[in-house]
């Protein structure tokens, strides 16, 4: 048996700690991130956790979104933009096969007939990320389950070898750029003294004028963003510039969590007529800093568009799988405009 209820006062208090321990947390899943989440989304936050006896097994954010008189529900939210959600587990690696399966199985079932019960909505989204791979309990509550993809850079080789593996004119592109020819700072590190809320708005905004350039709507908010950057708790948000004569010409905003990182939003082709390829040098940039400190992954958040699939396998990235999961009583096209990719 395992228990499912809306986080209480203590539970709350514990949040980020058991999202530390769980394979599948990310910055996302912080507590006070949700908050900001429920806050821009215009939505109501459910924080539901399980419990077996007194042990955590898992958290499951949900957020309810009423459209009129049609009640919704989301994990991540819509129109943010939020790469992946969804339940965060732990406490399971101790356990053999059988048991491990049905103790995810009973927290997730739980947490499924809760938003059933409570919540009763005639449209349901879950998107999780690459580290949570059964997907079986929501496949058996009849929701309809896609794949979805993203790549991921190992780290862990010497600088030396990264680059090796990297296509030849990306490798060309890191290692035959004159040094003296850019400028590339991590705004999320103190020591470089660089304006970390300024640089996200730089960022977001060339972000949406790029999408709007292509017709596609992007309505992220900066503050937003800058929001998460303040409040994050165990995580992250790194905004990287690229500077080509003292004037910005791209930047990539890097989610850190645990010993992953991730391109979460930027690296979109600059409207400068620079002679430097920024967004290689960008990805470059994230991923030395990334190893030195120690962590193993590079996210590069997505692999589903065939175009920038192209520059993304020039890193020699793994392709690993994460799922999507709806159910609803009524028309998906009606739902398009609801619930925004981040493909």
């Amino acid at each position: 048996m395992v228990d499912v209820r809306v986080a209480t006062d203590e539970d709350v208090s514990r949040w980020n700690d058991y999202v530390s321990r769980s394979p599948q947390g990310t910055l996302f899943h912080e507590y006070d991130a949700l908050r900001t989440l429920a806050e821009y989304a215009g939505a109501r936050l459910h924080p539901l956790v399980g419990f077996k006896g007194q042990e955590p097994v898992g958290v499951f954010p949900v957020f309810a979104l009423r459209k009129g008189p049609v009640m919704t529900a989301f994990s991540p939210p819509p129109n943010l933009r939020v790469p992946a959600l969804g339940p965060a587990t732990l406490n399971l690696g101790k356990l053999k096969q059988r048991k491990r399966e049905k103790r995810r199985e009973r927290f997730v079932d739980g947490c499924l007939e809760w938003i059933d019960d409570e919540l009763g909505p005639r449209y349901t989204h879950v998107r999780t990320g690459p580290t949570y791979s059964d997907v079986r309990s929501f496949k058996w509550a009849e929701y309809d389950v896609t794949p979805e993809f993203t790549y991921h850079v190992d780290l862990s080789a010497d600088e030396e070898t990264l680059l090796d593996r990297f296509s030849s004119d990306a490798r060309r592109n890191v290692t035959n750029t004159p040094a003296d020819a850019y400028e590339i700072v991590d705004c999320g590190s103190a020591e470089e003294g660089c304006d970390a809320s300024a640089a996200i708005r730089r960022i977001v905004t060339q972000v949406r004028e790029r999408y709007h350039s292509q017709g596609v709507d992007f309505d992220v908010p900066a503050d937003f963003v800058v929001a998460l950057h303040e409040r994050a708790d165990r995580g992250t948000i790194r905004p990287y510039i690229c500077r080509v004569d003292g004037e910005f010409v791209g930047g990539i905003l890097a989610v850190e969590y645990g010993d992953t990182i991730g391109r979460w939003m930027g690296g979109v082709r600059t409207d400068r007529d620079v002679d430097v390829p920024v967004n290689d040098l960008l990805d470059w940039a994230v991923m030395r800093d990334a190893r030195e400190r120690g962590l193993a992954t590079y996210d590069l958040v997505g692999g589903e568009t065939r175009r920038i699939n192209r520059y993304k396998a020039k890193f020699a990235p793994s392709l690993r799988t994460a799922y999507s999961m709806e159910r609803g009583s009524w028309g998906m096209q009606t739902l398009a405009h609801l619930y925004q990719s981040v493909k």
